[in-house]
């Protein structure tokens, strides 16, 4: 065996790098550690001396210390049973869990080195045991499959900056070498080998073993942030045997000499890399918790709600009224639908009182910094007025950018907005955004962009023009000055597959790809879906995850629909519905279309002018002149 991998090891190396490895660094540096040719990587705690298996009692020490120019066996004894009658017996003691019968010479030679070890795999030990959950599989479908057989690409991690390591990530790419369990192998223990990043899908990589050059038999996907994926040389300070694949364990002579050649230069995993992921893992929403949030049954005003789990940011809510725990509503804890108690009354916003007199015991106040914070507006000068005109995703159809009309200004820059033609009588369906929400538009955005603009329902005078509109209500638009025009360089591409959540069943999170970009705006494909499905989502939304993120977090992922559900999608669509539901979601996803299809009616409405998609990242002025 090649323990460590202390053949890499040489007397001329020292630890010089050992002060750099012990560094604490916040975000994950810009530029990944470089393997060195000294072999730093593989040694031993004292940056001199490599590990080594006695290959007879199995025996773990100093490589030194250890018998013969091979440095195979502990001692004489071991070396000359390895060979007698003796050898069977010790190797099935062995295997059976029992110590071995000899004393290696080792435990005498160096006690302060062994005892550093001992600690190191203790510790390595206690961290693998805090990191992620177990994966959450997904009966036949695999990512890795997938994007293989498509020739996909993902989302990178840095797309995502509320995910777990989305602002850490750091040059995590192609190249970078990792040790990782060694499958193709025959030993009854587990034990290790390294290998190369192939690609990279979210937090998803494709490996191979180093020694296999250009043959892609053994290649694999795994999850970057798993429990069994380390920096090079960790190994070596837990104890960890490192053995080549059986496919290749002859292809070479001197493995000391391959692998000095091959990871002279490369880079590695900081040696931090599991602490920051499990970090950025931890959530500051606990269970109980209290929080404000827009109620499903009435998108006009706030419940209180209970937080009863917790699932990599995703935070389950239990209505505070509900008994058996039943009505509920997923959302991310950087969700815009969530507040702390007592927001609704600070802004005017509506607010359904519960039936309860007093909190129920172990429930608490979820603390108000927890919440995501909206930038701050200046509304005393010119500001949005009751009556302005605007463009709007549809809070129950978010497939269609809709005619919209401010309802009521309220406190803190916060509005609400009403769809043309849809309202209810008592506003019940009117829905709060925030003036810097990049969900709202100035009039004439989907015309310049080239988005299919959703006309008041009912509306007769086609094709919709917006002068003509104006004129017949006799309003006005909202300024455009008073919209968000940012646009971060956000890192998405036509095309690129990632984890998303259906906001129309919000519990989902589905397979997805990106068919838009219009600035920061994202058109968000569910896979296997019809188009009906798709939602306009902001590029900054919480409701986007790299793939690999359920895995990661345990959350169960939806495959792409099975063909039998996209022919029942085919006849559903041809069904038509008399009412719009006022639910900030469906029950299925055949209650997501026929949502659309009401407020659609079957029409459909197209604007060919203006400019074409616009795939860049970065500040860009989108927006068109009003007509006067």
């Amino acid at each position: 065996m090649f323990d460590g991998y202390d053949s890499c090891s040489e007397d001329t190396s020292s630890s010089s790098s050992s002060d750099e490895s012990e560094e604490e660094v916040a975000p994950l540096p810009s530029s990944l550690p470089i393997i060195k040719n000294n072999g730093q990587v593989y040694t031993y705690p004292d940056g001199k001396s490599g590990m080594a298996t006695c290959e007879m009692c199995g025996m773990v020490g100093v490589r030194d210390a250890f018998y013969s120019k091979t440095k195979r066996f502990c001692s004489v004894s071991c070396s000359r049973s390895y060979s007698s009658n003796s050898k069977k017996a010790s190797i099935l003691a062995r295997l059976q869990g029992k110590p071995p019968t000899k004393k290696a010479k080792v435990l005498q030679k160096q006690p302060l080195v062994a005892k550093l070890a001992a600690y190191a795999q203790y510790q390595a030990t206690l961290q693998n045991q805090a990191k992620t959950k177990a994966a959450v599989p997904v009966e036949g479908f695999s990512w890795g499959n997938y994007i293989n057989s498509n020739s996909f690409t993902a989302a990178p991690v840095t797309c995502f900056k509320h995910a777990p390591m989305g602002t850490c990530w750091g040059d995590i790419a192609e190249g970078v070498r990792v040790e990782v369990p060694n499958t193709d192998c025959s030993l009854p223990t587990k034990v290790f080998w390294i290998a190369g990043i192939v690609k990279l899908a979210g937090y998803n990589a494709l490996l191979r073993y180093e020694g296999f050059e250009n043959d892609s038999s053994l290649d694999f996907w795994c999850n970057i942030c798993g429990s069994d994926i380390h920096p090079v040389g960790w190994c070596a300070t837990s104890g960890k045997p490192l053995v080549p694949p059986r496919t290749i364990q002859h292809k070479y002579t001197n493995w000391k000499a391959f692998l000095v050649k091959r990871l002279t230069g490369a880079k590695t995993l900081p040696p931090d890399f599991s602490q920051k992921v499990s970090e950025s893992m931890q959530y500051p929403f606990k269970t109980s918790m209290r929080v404000e949030v827009v109620d499903k049954t009435h998108l006009c005003r706030t419940r209180v709600a209970v937080v009863d789990n917790v699932v990599g940011g995703r935070l389950r809510l239990v209505y505070e009224e509900s008994e058996d725990k039943t009505d509920d509503f997923w959302c991310h804890m950087y969700s815009p639908l969530i507040h702390h108690i007592g927001w609704a009354r600070s802004i005017g916003h509506r607010f359904k009182r519960s039936d309860l007199t007093k909190k129920q015991d172990g429930h608490f106040d979820a603390p108000p910094h927890l919440f995501m914070k909206v930038k701050e507006v200046d509304a005393a000068g010119e500001w949005f007025k009751e009556g302005m005109k605007l463009e709007a995703i549809d809070p129950l159809n978010l497939s269609a950018i809709c005619v919209a009309t401010i309802r009521k200004v309220l406190a803190d820059g916060y509005l609400m907005i009403g769809i043309d033609g849809s309202e209810a009588a008592d506003g019940s369906d009117w829905f709060c955004y925030h003036a810097t929400s990049p969900s709202i538009f100035p009039v004439g955005f989907c015309e310049i962009n080239m988005i299919e603009l959703t006309p008041p329902r009912g509306y007769a005078k086609l094709p919709f023009k917006w002068f003509d509109y104006l004129r017949e209500t006799d309003s006005i638009a909202a300024p455009v000055k008073l919209f968000n025009k940012e646009v971060p360089n956000h890192g998405f591409h036509v095309g690129m597959k990632l984890e998303a959540v259906d906001l129309m069943e919000p519990r989902l999170v589905c397979v997805a790809t990106v068919t838009r970009i219009i600035h920061r705006l994202l058109r968000i494909h569910f896979d296997g879906w019809e188009d009906e499905y798709d939602q306009w989502v902001d590029c900054e939304s919480p409701d986007l995850y790299p793939v690999g993120w359920c895995q990661l977090t345990g959350y169960q992922l939806q495959p792409p629909a099975p063909q039998s559900s996209r022919d029942s999608q085919s006849s559903s669509s041809k069904q038509k519905k008399k009412a719009k539901s006022q639910q900030y979601k469906g029950h299925k996803k055949m209650t997501s279309l026929q949502l659309k299809e009401e407020l659609l009616d079957g029409e459909e409405y197209s604007f060919l002018q203006g400019t074409s998609d616009q795939e860049s990242n970065g500040s860009a002025s989108y927006y068109i002149k009003q007509e006067p």
